[in-house]
């Protein structure tokens, strides 16, 4: 689940970006997947964190 919420995340505050920087639709795009992407991976890594440490 947090992969999924930390892509969602991601992606939002990606597309918040580029339009700050007056993007057009594929620059939107491009930065809110690129985001996606990164914070989802960050989510990865922080569930099989938790889950690691909750076995013990």
């Amino acid at each position: 689940m947090a992969p999924f919420i930390g892509f969602i995340i991601g992606a939002v505050l990606g597309s918040v970006i580029a339009k700050r920087r007056d993007g057009q639709v594929l620059d939107i795009a491009q930065y809110a997947f690129g985001y996606g992407v990164l914070f989802g991976l960050i989510g990865l890594f922080v569930a099989i964190f938790l889950a690691r440490s909750a076995v013990g």
